[in-house]
């Protein structure tokens, strides 16, 4: 069988969520599977000199550059089964077509998108519904809001739930404790820390965040920190209204992008990972934190629910005091936040990329007749 799968998001400077479930898929698929031929698509030559993707490698795979929807079907015609996992669905005939849904934020949370972008978001989930011949989404949440707005039928939907990646996602040992504090120690932190980890975007819900941090330092005078590691997204400029105006401002950290090597120190050394977002398609740092044994505070909506369930504590993501309230709780609470460690250490063992890989390959054998 030959696959040609779409990785331009994994070339991206900053692999974030789309470009990182991708990634780590082609990862684990190139390990179970030494049968099938692999063809990766780019518009950038790659592989040969270039360092992007250093763990990828394979005897069967071939790397085609290729000018996006010019001569695409020529070389595609050839592939038993074509795999976009960026929700973008390219101009293509005759091949079976596989494509991930991540999310439908654009429909959940219009919040700030124009109206041309919501539109074109809107005919690209529709030419998506219309060609694929399976559609993979990564949580229940993503499937019930594309059934309950498109009417997608089950047999359409296949669920494959992501994975954590262990690799660089995992609870120190003491050694491994001691030069993590030294490398979060470069980037002038040194007091104890609650952590967020994301794009710096109105979805994220930073902004209630911060008026929580600005709550348990009026009230409760916590001696942390509040670390906020991400790249800025759109409207980015009202969180930054809220933190210049906040009279803890010189305890409040914004931090760019961080690799994940060095965020599984923060991760490591964060008393609370916080992430109250008002809607994810999945919801990767939930895990990521839980795959370091941190106690994690999430909101009770969309994917943040379904990954957080009985591991995290959950808050209304509008309500800044509620959020205020679990912050302290755990902090207060060593019976608790212990409790919550285990937990969210066990949770994260139920997703696996090795797993993902391995039904994904059933989906592609299954679309192509095998």
């Amino acid at each position: 069988m030959k696959i040609a799968i779409d990785i331009r998001s994994t070339l991206k400077k900053t692999r974030t969520g789309v470009g990182q479930y991708t990634y780590n898929l082609l990862k684990n698929l190139f390990k179970i599977d030494s049968e099938n031929e692999y063809f990766l698509y780019s518009k950038i030559k790659l592989f040969s000199k270039d360092k992007k993707l250093p763990d990828i490698r394979a005897k069967n795979i071939r790397y085609k550059i290729d000018r996006f929807n010019r001569g695409l079907n020529k070389t595609l015609g050839k592939a038993s089964v074509f795999h976009t996992p960026s929700q973008d669905m390219l101009d293509i005939n005759d091949t079976k077509i596989v494509v991930t849904v991540h999310d439908l934020i654009f429909k959940m949370y219009p919040y700030g998108h124009s109206k041309d972008t919501i539109a074109n978001a809107e005919r690209q989930i529709l030419d998506t519904i219309a060609k694929a011949d399976k559609i993979i989404c990564y949580s229940k949440s993503t499937i019930s809001d594309l059934q309950r707005l498109y009417g997608v039928p089950d047999s359409k939907i296949e669920l494959v739930y992501a994975g954590v990646d262990r690799d660089n996602f995992y609870p120190m040992d003491q050694p491994e404790f001691q030069q993590a504090k030294k490398t979060v120690s470069s980037f002038g932190i040194n007091e104890n820390f609650i952590l967020f980890v994301g794009t710096i975007e109105p979805r994220k819900n930073i902004g209630n965040l911060i008026l929580a941090f600005n709550g348990l330092k009026d009230k409760n005078n916590i001696p942390h920190k509040l670390v906020i590691i991400g790249m800025k997204g759109w409207m980015y400029e009202e969180i930054f209204k809220l933190y210049n105006e906040s009279k803890y401002k010189s305890d409040i950290v914004f931090l760019d992008y961080q690799p994940n090597n060095v965020l599984n120190n923060f991760y490591n050394l964060a008393e609370v990972f916080v992430y109250p977002s008002f809607y994810e398609g999945f919801g990767f740092p939930i895990l990521e934190a839980f795959s370091c044994g941190r106690p994690v505070v999430t909101s009770n909506v969309s994917s943040c629910r379904e990954i957080g369930e009985q591991a995290a504590l959950l808050v209304e993501p509008g309500n800044s005091e509620e959020l205020s309230v679990a912050i302290l709780n755990i902090l207060n609470d060593s019976r608790l936040k212990e409790n919550l460690q285990r937990k969210g250490l066990e949770k994260s063992k139920l997703f696996s990329w090795q797993e993902a890989a391995l039904k994904t390959l059933k989906v592609y054998k299954e679309v192509a007749g095998q």
